[in-house]
């Protein structure tokens, strides 16, 4: 197992290179096997949630080469429609693969998926939206088996804006008879960034980004080169680094629009911040205001994914602030490692209530999700003194060296093995 050693409380300066989106490339590795041609994926990252997916089409029995940033898929003799348990079982986003397994094979059988326990993420609207394309949905010890003769086009109400949901109709979809219409649907980035993948590979959808998805199918898709969208996430990550810090970091490749709900918090808080081209200027540091009133929403509401680094960030600001998570019901895992670093912190229920206090001190911390363990990290940084952060298996699966970007900012920090 490995963990990081930190010495805390350096402010940080230079840049920072944002990668492509994780939630962005996943959809699009399982879009991948729609065609029986090449697909190419530049800037891919090399994760494990990626590298989790890539196995998984390679039992398919697609062949993949991944070579520095670039990722070949062939998925010409891929036949198998059994997605692997122990795959499945590690990462959330391999229910993006029902749709396009269903879509290329006519079927396809997968375990209840995994991934971080941040509380119920129940593919209930996944199933319900399969069926409404006539898709025959059985559940059996853990498994989910689906069949079908042919996918026929569906007007379909999302019970709420679900991103994998929305994102597996779509797959499904693209290559079934007539047109299926997505209300309600979620309008994250992502969702423009798989309709523009799919449609660069022959498909014809319209109205991501909107509440209303029209997919007209297609007979056939074909390959495509494609480099996907910047991981707004990681951006945000590094630019909470640098409110809770203090110095001035450039982060480089990230769409600003795509935070918006972040960077008007930082500037709340006294953070100087511009934006020029594909570029985020920040200058943090000195007294920090409190942050008020944060609620985790669907986009372009505050992600959720943030929550953990801003819980953090609230820590070491002026006054109090109330942070409620309204999409996850056990996300508030890092608050007693905070704690343990000398946060004022109480939760009740999905409400955190964080006073703020001078400074962090360094601790003995565990990673318990992904977003939790960066945020830790984060605190971790910018804390007086020195501090660990052990099961960083977690943080891998979403961040790219991410050790290696924060020390070239001036942050001390290290990776051994235990």
């Amino acid at each position: 197992m490995d963990k990081f050693i930190i010495e805390g409380g350096r402010p940080l300066y230079g840049e920072v290179e944002i990668q492509a989106a994780k939630n962005a490339v996943l959809p699009l590795l399982a879009a991948s096997i729609l065609t029986d041609e090449r697909v190419i994926i530049h800037r891919c990252p090399r994760i494990r949630d990626v590298l989790n997916m890539i196995q998984i089409l390679n039992e398919l029995g697609c062949r993949t080469s991944f070579e520095r940033e670039t990722l070949v898929i062939d998925s010409a003799d891929a036949a198998n429609h059994e997605i692997p348990s122990a795959l499945a079982k590690e990462l959330r986003s391999s229910i993006f693969m029902l749709g396009s397994v269903i879509a290329r094979f006519g079927k396809a059988r997968i375990a209840y998926p995994g991934g971080c326990d941040i509380g119920l993420r129940p593919v209930d609207l996944h199933l319900k939206g399969l069926k409404s394309l006539h898709v025959r949905i059985e559940e059996e010890g853990g498994y989910i088996n689906c069949a079908c003769d042919r996918l026929n086009g569906a007007d379909i109400l999302l019970d709420c804006p679900s991103v994998g949901a929305t994102e597996n109709i779509i797959l499904a979809s693209v290559k079934g008879e007539g047109t299926t219409v997505v209300r309600n649907a979620a309008k994250e980035p992502e969702i423009c960034d798989l309709q523009n993948f799919l449609n660069k590979m022959g498909a014809k959808i319209s109205g991501g980004g909107t509440s209303t998805i029209r997919i007209e199918g297609v007979k056939r898709l074909h390959g495509v080169e494609y480099t996907p969208m910047p991981d707004r996430i990681e951006a945000g990550t590094f630019l909470i680094a640098a409110a809770m810090c203090g110095g001035e970091l450039e982060i480089k490749g990230v769409f600003a629009d795509n935070i918006a709900a972040l960077l008007h918090k930082l500037r709340e808080i006294s953070c100087k911040i511009t934006v020029k081209n594909d570029k985020i200027y920040i200058k943090g540091g000195g007294v920090r205001k409190s942050l008020r009133m944060i609620e985790t929403m669907p986009y372009p509401g505050f992600p959720t994914d943030l929550q953990a680094p801003i819980t953090a960030l609230a820590c070491i600001c002026e006054g109090a602030t109330v942070i409620v998570e309204n999409l996850f019901e056990t996300r508030f895992k890092h608050v007693p490692e905070l704690i343990r670093m000398g946060a004022d912190i109480t939760v009740r229920g999905r409400a955190a209530f964080v006073r703020g206090v001078p400074v962090l001190h360094g601790a003995d911390l565990v990673a318990g999700d992904l977003r939790g363990g960066a945020a830790l990290t984060l605190a971790a940084v910018s804390a007086e003194g020195k501090s660990t952060v052990t099961d960083l298996s977690h943080i891998d699966r979403g961040y790219s060296g991410f050790e290696y970007k924060l020390a070239g900012v001036g942050a001390k920090i290290r990776r051994i093995r235990v």
